[in-house]
């Protein structure tokens, strides 16, 4: 009887590893199904148009090299949504668009640039009351000119970033101080930060604009109130610009 009972007892903690063992697998199994669930091509869409949203400064870059450097605050915010789901962003006095890139195109995300049909109607479009603001068919109407698009990649991993890209070799179309066409680089790095690198080039090939040491490094501003792709546009109010910003981010004189 000693010998049964001896023999029910290792076969019910048989059993019972069994079924921890099975309950491991089943839950591993479902952990890694969570985590290498694919990103579509619309969430690397939404995640840069998010990075690019908000209040940001290069103070820090400034502090660092005030001889090539203007601690300059951009702010950027929601649109509209375009029929095919493209975030539109305003941006100092232009429009951002940002969706998946084409299938046949090797990148994530592209991210272009549009003039606005009447831009003096957007002036400090972020910092208004949204009922105060264009409706979103008047913001799709106002949709002008395109000026650049870069295309974005997802970073390799170890990187520091998490998308970067640039305009195409060549550029697009560019006439001011002198140039025929610019460039655009730019990186999306964790914590909503960016960096930007805008140059303008003549038919020599001669930089005419833009910082040459390297791209603007923006921070987000410590106590923004940017919460959300499509929350109510409650930004502190604006402050003076110490640099104009032109061109696709930004343009140094």
């Amino acid at each position: 009887m000693g010998r049964n009972s001896e023999s029910d007892s290792n076969g019910w903690s048989r059993a019972r590893g069994l079924v921890v063992k099975t309950l491991v697998l089943i839950g591993g199994a479902l952990l890694l199904k969570r985590f290498t669930k694919s990103t579509t091509r619309w969430d690397h869409a939404r995640i840069v148009a998010r990075s690019l949203s908000g209040e940001k400064f290069s103070r820090e870059q400034a502090s660092r090299n005030p001889d090539s450097y203007f601690n300059i605050r951009t702010l950027t915010c929601p649109a509209t949504e375009m029929v095919d789901g493209s975030n539109v962003l305003y941006f100092e006095q232009r429009f951002f668009m940002v969706k998946p890139c084409p299938k046949d195109l090797k990148c994530d995300v592209e991210v272009s640039s549009y003039a606005i049909r009447d831009a003096d109607e957007y002036r400090n479009f972020c910092d208004r009351p949204r009922d105060q603001c264009p409706l979103p068919e008047e913001v799709i109407d106002d949709v002008a000119e395109h000026l650049t698009t870069i295309y974005l990649k997802r970073c390799e991993r170890g990187k520091r970033c998490l998308y970067e890209g640039s305009t195409p070799p060549g550029g697009f179309p560019n006439s001011w101080n002198g140039a025929t066409y610019c460039t655009s680089e730019l990186t999306i790095l964790k914590n909503n930060e960016i960096h930007t690198w805008d140059r303008g080039y003549d038919d020599d090939g001669n930089q005419v604009w833009g910082v040459k040491e390297g791209p603007y490094e923006f921070k987000p501003a410590p106590a923004s109130s940017f919460n959300g792709m499509f929350s109510p546009l409650n930004f502190a109010p604006s402050q003076p610009m110490e640099k104009r910003i032109e061109g696709s981010f930004v343009l140094q004189e």
